[in-house]
């Protein structure tokens, strides 16, 4: 069954001390979230939970983040995280420290 795309939002997510890559990821997604108010279900007769969900999230270290952490900010659906290549590390002058930013696309699919 092919799968037709319904929404789109992007967020932003920063760990401004401490380099980890799966916390900027997290504020990431949950920035997307926050932005979401989708009340189209009984509109277009969909629920919730038939949402399929892919995460796309951007940092420098991908194999770095925590998938299921990740997927735990997504409250509804089938929820599927591709880490992908991306974001920004921003070390200390010092070299002591990093800073970690991430962007998240969270896509939304329906069966069609």
């Amino acid at each position: 069954m092919a799968l037709v795309r319904w929404i789109t939002e992007m967020g932003m997510g920063v760990d401004v001390h401490g380099g980890d890559y799966t916390k900027a990821a997290r504020r990431a997604v949950s920035d997307a979230l926050r932005h979401s108010s989708l009340n189209f279900f009984a509109a277009a007769g969909k629920e919730r939970g038939e949402m399929n969900i892919e995460v796309r999230v951007a940092v420098a270290e991908p194999d770095e983040i925590d998938v299921h952490a990740i997927a735990d900010e997504v409250p509804y659906g089938t929820v599927t995280i591709t880490p992908v290549k991306g974001g920004l590390d921003v070390p200390a002058p010092n070299g002591a420290d990093l800073m970690v930013i991430a962007n998240a696309a969270i896509l939304v699919s329906f069966p069609e």
